[in-house]
């Protein structure tokens, strides 16, 4: 078994699809829309590992702080391949404008890793 995909809601999917497009060499599929039900979303692909599915309907309601740690999905992580590209991606984010959460370290089960926010304030691990 393994994990096929993980959906976020968010308010802003185009500029969500983007970041991810933008800053991880993702690939978002079509976007899919369901009148009916107010629904919009895409998948998002990486060169290998599971996908992402971005999701918005306006009548989700977001957290009062998003960034704020929380009951469900913590953070999510992708590989990046080495230290520097962890560093030099960290610093691209930061200089973009995006929070830098977690500064690049070592952590105590061995990960190099930094943490930054997303557009939505979901937590990403950018690791090795």
């Amino acid at each position: 078994m393994k994990i096929e995909h993980l959906a976020i809601w968010v308010t802003d999917l185009e500029k969500t699809r983007s970041f991810y497009e933008k800053y991880f060499g993702a690939t978002a599929g079509d976007r899919y829309h369901n009148p009916t039900k107010n629904f919009s979303s895409y998948f998002i692909s990486f060169k290998e590992g599971a996908r992402l599915e971005l999701m918005q309907k306006p009548e989700i309601l977001g957290l009062a702080n998003p960034a704020q740690e929380h009951i469900g999905i913590s953070h999510f992580a992708i590989a990046v391949g080495s230290k520097e590209k962890v560093d030099s991606l960290t610093e691209k984010l930061r200089t973009d404008g995006y929070t830098v959460a977690g500064e690049p370290r070592t952590t105590g089960d061995g990960y190099y890793e930094s943490v930054v926010l997303d557009p939505e304030q979901n937590r990403i691990e950018i690791t090795i």
